[in-house]
């Protein structure tokens, strides 16, 4: 049954751990909302995986609390069925079919109607038609696959995710970036997705954090976060470039207008509103200024990232 309103589906507050007397995180705190698909981020060895373990109960924390679903799953049976989980490793006997690797988790999670599940999983993941065939003799890609299917076998109302698509090629990559969406949608389910696969994360998470130097730098949507300058810019080309200083003018007036500069063959407006785009236009074709091209300006999820892990690592 899902949690009451106001509940997150991941807590994280004031986590650390420290291993051999290293800090691997230190104060670590951010929330995951249910229904996103949550991108957590950061270098090997940055920790993530050590705090998905935690969520999951595996490991103590030396400091702080986590709660998934508002429970504690080292002490919480029945919250523990309510998740799903995919490691590096998918979890699958090579020497058994596609179908019989879910049959087996299908009775270790009382699954009901497993045989319906089943059917439904392997068509979702693309791989109904090799169902009876050894696992072993699968790609990786379809493999990962396989396991993500075994993941939310018992229809979890979180999945935690670690690096799926680490060693794949970049076809089986967007395949399983689309499994990952199309699940979040059609299953309902809350993601959270360990990942340094910075495109992947950028197309299909809403919110991220990256975590560096066993700390949290960044905790935004991502639309936030690529928004140029923290809010969102609009590129104007002019079709006059001489029309540059009069058209800034005009449009520093405007109340969605934060900011104008000149640039190029035409303007940078940093607006206020996210949706002021439209009236924007409107005002400059209103004010006989005529526009070849509008687009959005943006900062990579790369650059970023890199910004921040670079600091990490100089502070370190």
């Amino acid at each position: 049954m899902p949690e009451a309103a106001g509940v997150s589906a991941v807590e994280v507050r004031h986590l650390s751990r420290s291993f051999d007397d290293r800090d691997i995180l230190s104060d670590v705190s951010f929330t995951v909302g249910h229904g996103e698909i949550f991108g957590y981020l950061g270098p090997n060895g940055a920790g993530k995986t050590t705090t998905i373990r935690i969520l999951l109960g595996l490991l103590a924390p030396d400091a702080g609390e986590v709660r998934v679903l508002g429970r504690d799953l080292a002490a919480d049976d029945d919250a523990r069925a309510r998740i799903g989980v995919l490691f590096e490793n998918n979890g699958l006997s090579d020497r058994m079919s596609a179908v019989g690797n879910l049959a087996y988790y299908a009775g270790l999670y009382s699954v009901d109607d497993p045989e319906e599940r089943i059917d439904e999983l392997l068509t979702l993941v693309g791989l109904a038609d090799r169902r009876e065939d050894l696992v072993g003799t699968y790609s990786t890609g379809m493999k990962r696959k396989l396991g993500i299917a075994r993941a939310i076998l018992h229809r979890p109302e979180v999945v935690f995710l670690d690096e799926p698509s680490s060693g794949l090629d970049p076809g089986a990559q967007r395949m399983v970036r689309d499994l990952i969406v199309e699940l979040s949608r059609r299953e309902e389910m809350t993601v959270f997705l360990n990942s340094h696969h910075l495109d992947e994360v950028e197309r299909i998470c809403s919110t991220v954090a990256i975590l560096a130097g066993g700390r949290i730098r960044v905790f935004d949507t991502v639309a936030n976060l690529t928004a140029a300058s923290g809010r969102p810019a609009v590129t104007v080309s002019l079709a006059d470039p001489g029309d540059r200083a009069r058209a800034c003018e005009a449009v520093g007036q405007l109340a969605f207008v934060a900011g104008c500069e000149m640039d190029g063959n035409g303007l940078v407006c940093t607006l206020s509103d996210p949706g002021a785009t439209p009236d924007l236009i409107a005002a400059l074709v209103g004010a006989n200024f005529r526009i070849e091209e509008v687009r959005r300006s943006s900062r990579s999820l790369e650059e970023i990232y890199l910004e921040h892990v670079g600091s990490a690592e100089v502070a370190a």
